[in-house]
């Protein structure tokens, strides 16, 4: 008798064992009590808080100031047309109450408020009190007092100087979104930046002989190119090939003389969007038949924005310049 019990015993404690293990919904009691859904609602609430966590933050803006916001901001300005851009991309663009006169992408960006540009609409920021307002070092030199009446307003103001890199740009991304919790973000578009220039990189490596590219960045009678220290200078190193201007640094101008006996061959123009034709205009100067570019129809206009502002795009302007100079090397 003992035995048999000892017996039943054994298989009941098995029997429940296997229960157990099954995990079947009228076993759980977790969710027969609600407690499932009460574990999913504390889910949520870590993720609130590891968002919150982001803030306050503190960090030193390019004018070398330390700033530090206490909470996640709600409502934007920006007022240079590189931070807009940079802002969309890391989707904050709705936040934006406010953007320079001359912001224009991306297409939403036209339909926010103008505030100004180099010149600022002060009483009209005051107006709309956003919570940071993204201002350049130009306006930290010229209109410091501004600056300041719109931190004495409770205003967060975020200085970013004159990028000339790509890893200027980088910075900017980065302290953009710094002050907006959108740091995972920045990081996957720099990644994505560098990954397709790395990939244009190493398809240059096909190319055996480098051409002289000349860039004109406004038209004749003041004729100005880009030197060393510019992006299109480095967008050309990226693709292999030689920046007509190379022996100056920045933005310098050059006479007609000057250019042609540098005798690019390739001719790129970036003021499309002001000039029309500006291929065509090139190729009718006086003087200029003999340049390699324009006897062999090499001169092509390319979108200013994507090739001169700090942002996102800029990676677009090497794709570009790459298929209109190599495109034997990087056409479709």
């Amino acid at each position: 008798m003992m035995k048999r019990w000892g017996l039943f015993s054994l298989i009941f404690v098995l029997s429940m064992a296997i229960l157990a293990g099954c995990g079947s919904e009228s076993a759980n009691p977790a969710k027969q009590s609600g407690q499932e859904g009460q574990l999913t609602e504390t889910d949520k609430t870590q993720e609130t808080n590891k968002d919150e966590a982001l803030f306050p933050v503190t960090f030193t803006d390019d004018a070398g100031r330390e700033v530090t916001i206490e909470e996640e901001p709600e409502t934007l300005i920006s007022i240079q047309t590189s931070n807009t851009e940079i802002l969309y991309a890391l989707g904050v663009g709705d936040r934006l109450i406010g953007v320079s006169d001359y912001c224009n992408y991306p297409q939403e960006a036209l339909e926010v408020q103008k505030v100004g540009g180099q010149d600022m609409d002060a009483e009209l920021i005051m107006t709309l009190l956003p919570d940071v307002v993204f201002a350049t070092k130009y306006h930290f030199d010229n209109h410091e007092n501004i600056l300041k009446q719109y931190e004495d307003a409770g205003i967060k103001v975020v200085v970013t100087g004159s990028a000339t890199s790509f890893d200027d740009a980088y910075n900017t991304m980065k302290m953009l979104a710094t002050a907006t919790g959108t740091e995972d973000k920045a990081d996957e578009i720099i990644q994505d930046m560098k990954d397709r220039r790395a990939a244009i990189e190493e398809k240059a490596k096909e190319i055996t002989n480098p051409k002289k590219v000349w860039v004109e960045v406004s038209p004749e009678p003041d004729i100005f190119t880009t030197g060393t220290n510019t992006f299109m200078h480095e967008m050309l190193q990226t693709i292999h090939a030689v920046n007509a201007a190379e022996a100056h640094e920045g933005w310098v101008k050059l006479t007609e003389e000057e250019i042609v006996a540098l005798n690019p061959d390739v001719i790129i123009t970036t003021y499309g969007y002001y000039v029309e034709n500006p291929a065509d205009g090139v190729l009718a100067r006086d003087g200029w038949q003999e340049v390699n570019a324009v006897k062999n129809g090499q001169v092509f206009d390319v979108d200013s924005d994507t090739v001169t502002r700090p942002g996102p795009r800029l990676i677009e302007g090497v794709e570009q310049l790459a298929k209109l100079i190599y495109p034997e090397v990087f056409g479709e």
